[in-house]
C-alpha cells in the first residue's frame, strides 16, 4: 500500500488561495504554492495536472469565502440589504487581491451578470435580499442588478486604489440607490 500523501489536495488549494490573497492570482504557480507549503513542487503537480486547474480550484475557494463574507449581516430588512452591499464594497477594501481574482481575472469566463443572477451560487444572497426587501424573487433579481452595478463599480475603484474608502458616504449613496431601485420597480408595476 503506498504511503498516504503528506500534502493533500485541499492543502494545495488552501496554499494557492493564500498566494492569491497575499500576492495576487497571477502569482499562483507551482513554485509559489510549494513555497507556501514549504515543500517541493511535486505535491502541487501531483494533485493538479495544470496550473489553470489549480487556479480554478483556488477561485472556487475564494468564491465560497466571498459568499460567506457577504452573508455576515443581521438586523432589519433594510439593514440586511444594505449590509450585503456594504460587505461587497468592504471586501474590495480588505481583500483587494481576492476581489481582483474573483471579478477582474477572467477566471470565471462566461459568467456575465445576467448569467450569474440565475446561478445556484447566488441564490443564498438573493434569498437574503428577498427577505430584506419583501419582494418576489424576480423583483429581487431586478433590484439586485441595479444595486450590483453600483456596488461593483465602487468596489472596483477601491480594489484598484482609484478612490478612498468613506463608509458613511458609501452607505448613504447605497441607501439612495436601494430606495430608487425599489421605487422604480414599483412604478413599473403600477
Amino acid at each position: 500500500m503506498p504511503p498516504k500523501p503528506k500534502i493533500t489536495k485541499e492543502m494545495v488549494i488552501d496554499a494557492a488561495f493564500e498566494v492569491a490573497r497575499k500576492a495576487g492570482w497571477e502569482n499562483i504557480n507551482a513554485r509559489t504554492v510549494s513555497d507556501q507549503l514549504h515543500c517541493s513542487t511535486h505535491p502541487v503537480m501531483y494533485h493538479f495536472a495544470t496550473i489553470e486547474a489549480l487556479k480554478r480550484a483556488a477561485y472556487e475557494k475564494a468564491d465560497r469565502f466571498h459568499t460567506e463574507y457577504l452573508m455576515n449581516v443581521s438586523g432589519s430588512r433594510e439593514e440586511i440589504m444594505l449590509g450585503i452591499g456594504l460587505n461587497y464594497i468592504r471586501f474590495a477594501v480588505e481583500e483587494p487581491n481576492l476581489f481582483r481574482f474573483l471579478f477582474q481575472s477572467g477566471v470565471a469566463q462566461g459568467s456575465s451578470l445576467l448569467e450569474m443572477i440565475d446561478s445556484e451560487a447566488l441564490l443564498p444572497v438573493l434569498l437574503a435580499m428577498q427577505r430584506g426587501m419583501d419582494l418576489n424573487l424576480d423583483q429581487t433579481k431586478e433590484v439586485f442588478v441595479t444595486l450590483s452595478m453600483f456596488v461593483h463599480g465602487y468596489a472596483s475603484l477601491l480594489a484598484n486604489n482609484a478612490t478612498a474608502f468613506d463608509e458613511k458616504l458609501i452607505a448613504e449613496q447605497l441607501k439612495r440607490v436601494y430606495a430608487g431601485a425599489i421605487w422604480a420597480l414599483r412604478e413599473e408595476t403600477k
